[in-house]
């Protein structure tokens, strides 16, 4: 890892113990190791950061990231999100620009992770940033649990949806962008958004970031070449380790 953008930009990997379909997740072993350290790992393996954090809620997780050479910061077991997570984490921290890598991304690219610093250590204007896969899988563009996303000419978001979007009314389905999740903020609007209530489209779609669009913001999106896959159930960390270690010999 080298440090870029003068040592401005660091990753924060929010990382909770109590996830209700996989509880200890980001302690569950892959090939001998915690996903933690999968995600901890292509993070410092990124070239813009300068420095690599998980913000956590538990010793246990603290430990183990400790144990493996790590950075832990301990923050309250009463975050709501992740968000709120990585904003009381850089609250102690003093660089200009925070990337918000979730703790459930063992498969997230370094690459993405340079991708979104890219927009905020470029452009003093853009507060906020994320990522997207283009993509033209139909069986994917019709699942719920695969978020698409819309922009603008400048790149910059117009709306993420569960839904198929954009809508191909005459062939059915086309080019479109997934949403990965991972974010990066502007210190200082990274307070702004943890400060922002609830809104009518993020509560409808279950998406945080529309929380931020529907205030007014504005967020960048910058399209990238590698797909990431989260980790929510013993069925995806099968899944995981099969992609990261190949299938298991019986």
């Amino acid at each position: 890892m080298r440090g870029g953008g003068g040592g401005r930009v660091a990753v924060v990997i929010p990382s909770r113990y109590g996830a209700t379909r996989l509880p200890g997740k980001p302690l569950a072993e892959i090939d001998g190791r915690p996903m933690i350290w999968y995600v901890w790992d292509k993070a410092r393996r990124a070239k813009v950061p300068s420095r690599v954090v998980v913000a956590t809620d538990d010793e246990r997780i603290a430990s183990a990231v400790r144990g493996f050479g790590g950075e832990a910061l301990m923050t309250s077991p009463d975050c709501a999100s992740g968000t709120d997570r990585v904003a009381e984490a850089a609250r102690g921290m003093d660089e200009e620009i925070l990337i918000n890598l979730q703790g459930d991304e063992p498969l997230m690219d370094p690459s993405v992770v340079d991708a979104v610093a890219g927009p905020l250590v470029a452009d003093p204007d853009v507060l906020m940033s994320t990522a997207a896969l283009p993509m033209d899988d139909p069986a994917e563009y019709s699942r719920p649990s695969v978020v698409k996303v819309v922009t603008d000419a400048k790149g910059d978001a117009l709306y993420f949806s569960r839904a198929p979007i954009p809508h191909y009314r005459d062939t059915g389905s086309g080019r479109y962008r997934k949403h990965l999740g991972i974010y990066g903020y502007r210190r200082d609007f990274l307070f702004r958004v943890a400060a922002l209530p609830p809104s009518p489209l993020e509560e409808a779609e279950r998406l945080e970031q529309l929380r931020v669009l529907q205030a007014g913001y504005r967020i960048r999106v910058v399209d990238v070449g590698h797909d990431s896959v989260g980790v929510d159930t013993p069925e995806d960390l099968k899944a995981v380790e099969e992609r990261l270690c190949g299938p298991k010999r019986r």
